[in-house]
């Protein structure tokens, strides 16, 4: 029996080593409602990526969640499998409806592109990916990437559909680890806040994965971010950010 553990996106510099935990200086509460809206430009479509080749290996049955029923169904999938230059594989399976396995590749070829685009750390562990029509959030989890290309398509126009990536895929290779690891429950504490509303809310469910991409942001990407958010993630989060530094995480391709 496959037991669910599947998460999703609600659609609604710091250089301090030393053991000592960080006192943050924030208000309250968490400055975010949630952080993947917060700047399309953590990581683009012009950004390297790691994936080298798309093969078509058949159709198989395979059993894939679907949101748009929000349970398991077991379908004839195009399989396919997306390789990638640092020596990672996934199986992407692509629902039938699409009619025929170049229909199917297209949309495959197009996701594991994107997905090449996240660092190492958070490719680790996905295993497959699960790609629907229709317009629901999209899921991490299961050593999984869920799509529905609908709602692909308005992360693209909102500029957030690799930011998003990077949320669901820290579920996927990050939560079993860190989610409720002593250092990670010591940093929540210390900080005393919440870089989110949504992490708030959800705190072992959804804090790796908001403090996640904003920890990307100010690392590695804090020349393509505001000097305000930068500031605000690093008063409200400071010991989950130094968590994460001392985690030495692969970001390849990024830098």
């Amino acid at each position: 029996m496959i037991r669910l553990i599947f998460f999703f996106v609600a659609i609604t510099s710091c250089n301090n080593q030393s053991e000592q935990a960080i006192t943050p200086t924030t208000p309250a509460g968490p400055p975010f409602d949630g952080t993947i809206f917060l700047d399309p430009d953590i990581i683009v479509d012009s950004d390297p990526s790691t994936f080298v080749s798309l093969s078509y290996v058949g159709q198989d049955m395979r059993l894939m969640y679907d949101r748009r029923v929000n349970k398991f169904i077991t379908v004839p999938a195009f399989i396919y499998n997306s390789t990638y230059d640092d020596g990672l594989t996934i199986e992407i399976q692509v629902n039938p409806e699409f009619q025929n396995p170049e229909l199917g590749q297209t949309v495959a070829l197009k996701f594991a592109t994107v997905i090449g685009r996240l660092p190492t750390s958070l490719r680790v562990d996905v295993e497959t990916v699960w790609i629907h029509k229709g317009t629901e959030p999209f899921g991490g989890g299961n050593n999984n990437l869920l799509v529905h290309t609908g709602q692909a398509t308005q992360y693209e126009k909102d500029g957030i559909l690799e930011e998003t990536f990077v949320h669901e895929a820290s579920h996927s290779s990050l939560d079993a680890a860190h989610a409720t690891s002593a250092g990670w429950i010591s940093a929540q504490e210390s900080d005393g806040n919440f870089i989110s509303t949504y992490a708030l809310d959800n705190p072992k469910r959804e804090d790796i994965a908001e403090s996640f991409l904003l920890y990307l942001a100010v690392r590695h990407r804090s020349d393509r971010i505001s000097q305000s958010l930068k500031s605000v993630t690093l008063q409200t989060i400071p010991n989950r950010i130094k968590y994460f530094d001392t985690q030495k995480f692969e970001m390849y391709p990024i830098k």
